[in-house]
């Protein structure tokens, strides 16, 4: 493991360019995996930048793919890279970059939406949440195939501190469709304001850093590209159950279109909707016609917290799916309709 003195002042020796690698190594982009490769160092040199200073970090970069951003970090004087890349083709010439740099690359071959990132840095580098972020970070650019899971997969961990989070507040810089991107950081009101927007901001402070337009990549996505850093707040916005929040956020805005108060609704048994959904909105103290949209974190919070109450009055109300309640309907309406076309087929 590198460690010590003139880390900052690395560079990587002359190697052969990324789209010389990708022809070195016969590579191409997977259509199905939505894979887009990034081959001007120029800009993968500007994303790094966006994750601030990295002299003597502890990086995990999650996709390198042929491996630009990977030349990048490791241009910036960081103590160690972790590399996990899932598709088994990138791995010689990412091979070729840890020769270049001995003892600062580790090359994982894994999936990351599966990898155990806890172990993988010294115990160390951890610190209290309270404390400023650890000199770990995340980098990566993103398939847009697994960029969303992904991104609520980790702020699942933010919530519970774990996985990457494990040693404290771990900032992450990742790319992501433009939309995604805005909707990502879109605040109150904007037409872009969704479930991520929510799921987000009550976690993280989030900041669209950068675009990269889409020309910049090999073979060219139909849309552009955003940069976005997340750093996690030392106090979530709404303290309740990561699952919690996100079945209310979830619920609202399966009607975005809809004042709020429809897909509230859908929180409670049909028998007790009206009712349910009125005494939610009047103790969070929440204008039933406002949009979806038009809710801030602070309207999310008092919901959360209210909805939280009427869960722990019913032991069974978190657990209530108005899908399944909907297809138990159908089912049964189905039966009598069956039953009563029996009925008229027999003999009088």
């Amino acid at each position: 493991m590198a460690a010590g003195g003139s880390l900052s002042t690395f560079r990587l020796p002359p190697l052969p360019t990324i789209r010389e690698i990708i022809k070195l190594f016969r590579l191409h982009a997977v259509k199905q995996l939505s894979q887009n490769f990034l081959l001007d160092l120029r800009l993968t040199d500007k994303i790094v930048r966006k994750a601030g200073t990295l002299t003597n970090a502890y990086v995990y970069e999650v996709g390198p793919g042929p491996g630009g951003i990977t030349r990048s970090i490791l241009n910036a004087g960081v103590a160690e890279l972790l590399v996990v890349e899932k598709d088994s083709r990138f791995l010689p010439g990412l091979q070729m970059l840890s020769d270049a740099a001995p003892g600062k690359l580790r090359i994982v071959h894994g999936d990351v939406l599966t990898f155990k990132i806890e172990r993988a840095f010294p115990e160390s580098l951890k610190r209290h949440w309270e404390d400023d972020p650890p000199n770990v970070h995340i980098i990566g650019n993103l398939p847009f195939s697994v960029s969303t899971p992904l991104i609520i997969k980790w702020l699942e961990n933010v919530s519970r501190r774990d996985g990457p989070f494990a040693y404290g507040r771990t900032q992450m810089t990742l790319t992501f469709q433009k939309e995604v991107a805005e909707r990502l950081t879109a605040t109150t009101g904007s037409k872009q304001r969704s479930r991520l927007s929510i799921m987000a901001q009550y976690l993280c402070s989030v900041q669209h850093v950068l675009t990269i337009p889409g020309r910049a990549f090999v073979p060219k996505p139909e849309v552009d590209v955003g940069v976005v850093r997340f750093t996690p707040l030392t106090q979530p916005r709404i303290e309740q159950p990561f699952q919690l929040v996100e079945k209310v956020v979830q619920n609202v805005f399966q009607f975005r279109r809809k004042y709020c108060h429809r897909g509230l609704g859908m929180l409670f048994p049909e028998a007790q909707r009206l009712e349910s959904t009125g005494k939610l909105l009047q103790l969070a103290d929440v204008d039933p016609t406002l949009r979806p949209s038009q809710l801030s974190v602070s309207h999310f919070k008092s919901l959360c917290d209210v909805y939280r109450k009427m869960c722990d009055e019913d032991p069974h109300l978190f657990a209530y799916n108005f899908r399944e309640e909907l297809k138990q309907n159908k089912s049964k309406n189905q039966e009598k309709e069956d039953e009563e076309s029996y009925r008229l087929q027999l003999p009088p």
